[in-house]
């Protein structure tokens, strides 16, 4: 397998597809992982997050995908639930998954970061806006009509979550402080403290073939927008 340069690969999954022989794929510590779960869906939501890491890396670097080494290690404290990262080779990844999707995004050099949210129709997005949105962005917000703010809110929450996780700051981050544009604008950084909007590429991933009640979004660090490339893991997975 190879990935041309420029592009983002976008492996899509859906929790059906999940079974026992996953578990063949994992080292220990993510079957550690995968059992401290309680709930089905998560574990689920898990196991195939690893095994698309593990079988797409696999086949970019021609090795079984249960030696391939990937190194989980939180940059606050050492655990291994941080970002994850192919030790020994530039390729980038970003795993997220919500409902009844998994998505594992690929670029050869470029840091992305990439989520997935399930729209929740009884989400309130009011008393979130204030913790979640920029005052412009709660004002933005709260002139979409109310049928269609909880999709709203959850696009700018999954436009922010991507940038974060492709910077590598996570939750930490003071979320107001990170301004994007409106939902019903193409997505875009426009402006952060912690870096110059420009050094971001944020684009909306269109999910209307795959499941019409996600959102997503991936954003990149590097010098020019990735193409991305949309693949069904059912190809990899070995499932229908």
């Amino acid at each position: 397998m190879s990935l041309r340069d420029g592009d983002c690969e976008i492996w899509i999954a859906r929790t059906t597809q999940a079974g026992p022989a996953l578990t063949e794929d994992l080292n220990d510590v993510e079957r550690d992982r995968l059992a401290a779960y309680r709930r089905t869906a998560d574990r689920d939501r898990f196991a195939l997050g690893c095994a698309i890491t593990r079988r797409v890396v696999g086949a970019y670097l021609d090795v079984d995908p249960a030696k391939v080494e990937l190194d989980r290690t939180c940059q606050d404290c050492g655990k291994p639930h941080g970002k994850v990262r192919v030790v020994g080779d530039p390729l980038r990844l970003s795993v997220s998954h919500s409902g009844e999707l998994v998505l594992v995004a690929f670029h050869p050099s470029s840091e992305i970061g990439v989520d997935v949210e399930q729209v929740n129709p009884d989400l309130d997005s009011s008393s979130l806006a204030s913790v979640v949105l920029a005052p412009e962005e709660a004002e933005a917000l709260a002139a979409v009509p109310a049928a269609e703010r909880a999709r709203a809110f959850t696009t700018y929450w999954t436009r922010k979550e991507a940038v974060l996780k492709a910077t590598g700051d996570g939750m930490r981050a003071e979320l107001p402080s990170l301004v994007i544009s409106a939902p019903s604008s193409p997505a875009r950084v426009l402006r952060w403290r912690r870096f110059p909007a420009e050094h971001f590429h944020l684009q909306d991933i269109d999910l209307l073939d795959v499941d019409a009640g996600h959102v997503a979004a991936l954003a990149d660090l590097g010098p020019e927008a990735v193409s991305i490339v949309k693949r069904d893991a059912a190809t990899i997975l070995g499932v229908q």
